[in-house]
């Protein structure tokens, strides 16, 4: 069977790990914890990068960063993981989904200045497979309505957009280091933060409400409970695992770009055929080959498409239910305007495996069985 993730591993998690138990500091914040961030405000030019437990948490700390309050109305696409969403419902927010654009399955920007009400206090976007909507628009609107951004780049470490991290546009970027990521820890992830003057208070939010941090650099004498805050710091021990990966990030990269172009280069004459859908690039991204998709005719074909290739030996997944259409969504949040792509395209789409470990003759297979499936 052809799993569809196996958790990327160089081969250094091990000794690193080792390196950090021998090192007598494993609750966080030590010699690994401080590569890392370095590495990825070096990569990504963002002011401070502070590694969180999960992403969600990252997500958690930027909403109460931006002050997110009850009653308050967030900006986001419908299609998403619920952690976006979670973010801001946690603080009493209520999230206005607008429909997608359905060549990038991103937050459709020229539908968001519409959704805006004297409620609205930021806007969420996701960048969905690594691509990210147009931010020039976004920022602008954002800019125009003094709103908040937060960029839910969970997908999106080593893309950008004209050339800028993704992450880094936004007041506030969340990534993951979930184990189905292209770089992992497990569970982890990093908020990285745009106002050097936001800093202070992140590090007080991330160490459950004390400067801490402050205390260690030498900055303070003792530290004190300053603010409210949580337990949002990892192990040492995690930061020890992804420092193995950052490593050798480049070759990750272009390891997973060139099965995703084997898969696109396999399949476009299915596409040219009418039969299927394949990721649209805009001129302005450069991707990270995080994600492989097709969209089939419809939910029915995917059905049967799913069952084929598991038939075959080969894991393919479907993806998000659009989150107004959950229970919490109808709950919690509202959906603002027409829902002409989100549960349409949703309907559609099918996740081919893509992970490091991934080999040329593996993906040639699931092209085969892909073509197969059409032949018939």
């Amino acid at each position: 069977m052809i799993r569809f993730n196996v958790p990327p591993y160089t081969g250094k998690e091990l000794d690193y790990i080792k390196q950090a138990v021998e090192s007598m500091h494993i609750c966080g914040d030590g010699e690994f914890t401080k590569k890392c961030s370095e590495w990825l405000e070096k990569k990504t030019g963002t002011a401070k990068t502070l590694l969180t437990t999960s992403c969600t948490h990252a997500l958690e700390m930027a909403a109460l960063l931006c002050d997110i309050k009850e009653g308050d109305e967030v900006i986001m696409p419908s299609y998403t993981f619920v952690s976006t969403a979670d973010a801001f419902v946690l603080r009493g927010a209520v999230p206005v989904f607008v429909d997608i654009n359905p060549k990038t399955m991103n937050i459709d920007e020229n539908l968001i200045e519409d959704a805006i009400t004297p409620k609205t206090k930021a806007i969420a976007v996701v960048h969905y497979a690594g691509i990210s909507p147009d931010m020039d628009v976004i920022m602008e609107i954002a800019k125009r309505h003094d709103l908040k951004v937060v960029e839910d780049a969970a997908q999106g470490i080593m893309s950008t957009y004209k050339g800028k991290a993704l992450g880094t546009f936004g007041d506030y970027g969340c990534l993951s280091f979930h184990e189905t990521k292209n770089y992992s820890m497990g569970e982890g992830g990093a908020l990285l933060i745009k106002d050097p003057e936001k800093v202070v208070d992140a590090e007080i939010l991330r160490e459950k409400g004390t400067n801490r941090s402050q205390f260690y650099r030498g900055q303070v004498d003792k530290y004190r409970w300053m603010n409210f805050g949580s337990s949002y710091l990892p192990s040492e021990l995690n930061a020890a695992y992804l420092y193995a990966q950052l490593e050798i990030a480049d070759k990750i990269n272009e390891t997973r770009l060139a099965r995703w172009n084997r898969y696109y280069e396999g399949l476009k004459d299915l596409r040219d055929k009418g039969l299927i859908e394949l990721p649209f690039v805009p001129d302005y991204a450069e991707h990270n080959g995080h994600m492989f998709y097709i969209k089939t005719k419809d939910l029915e074909e995917r059905t049967r498409m799913i069952k084929f290739l598991g038939d075959n030996d080969i894991l393919a997944v479907f993806h998000y239910i659009p989150l107004h259409t959950a229970p919490a969504g109808v709950k919690f949040g509202r959906f603002h305007g027409e829902d002409r792509y989100t549960t349409s395209e949703s309907d559609r789409l099918v996740r081919l495996p893509m992970f490091y470990s991934l080999t040329e003759d593996q993906t040639d297979y699931i092209i085969g069985i892909v073509r197969e499936f059409y032949s018939k």
